[in-house]
């Protein structure tokens, strides 16, 4: 069910709210799951539970990036439960490895912000190849 504007907007704070959960000091990711009006789970990029969040980790790029788990599959990880159907709204466009982890798992609604000149600049072809697969899924993508 898509549901207003409104909401979508509503929930997208919500997940900039999550994002400032993560520990990492150069990007910080949200993301919600929802059914309808209902939160069924959220997520922020950072290390698996259990692993250190050493700071010679978390400034080390080299270091972070195979630590870490992305604000999706964070919350999808989390759901514990078949999420056919629903949405889910994140704060960075979904790399392509995400995407496919969202369109497995049933989610047919992407909703995030317009990525900015400067994201999509480093980030182009990964989208491209994300809307790509939402495009040939049938998942619905929303930028605001």
């Amino acid at each position: 069910m898509i549901i207003s504007e409104k909401w979508d907007k509503r929930f997208l704070k919500l997940a900039e709210h999550i994002a400032t959960w993560s520990k990492d000091p150069s990007t910080q990711v949200g993301a919600v799951i929802t059914l309808d009006k209902i939160v069924i789970a959220h997520g922020f990029n950072g290390f698996a539970s259990g692993v250190s969040d050493d700071a010679r980790y978390l400034h080390n790029r080299e270091e972070k990036y195979p630590r870490t788990i992305h604000a999706e599959l964070n919350a999808i990880l989390t759901a514990k439960k078949d999420l056919k159907g629903h949405t889910m709204y994140c704060t960075h466009h979904p790399c392509a490895s995400c995407t496919s982890a969202i369109i497995q798992s049933g989610i047919r609604r992407i909703v995030t912000y317009k990525p900015d000149a400067d994201f999509r600049s480093r980030w182009n072809e990964d989208i491209g190849t994300s809307e790509g697969m939402c495009e040939d899924s049938g998942t619905i993508i929303n930028l605001y």
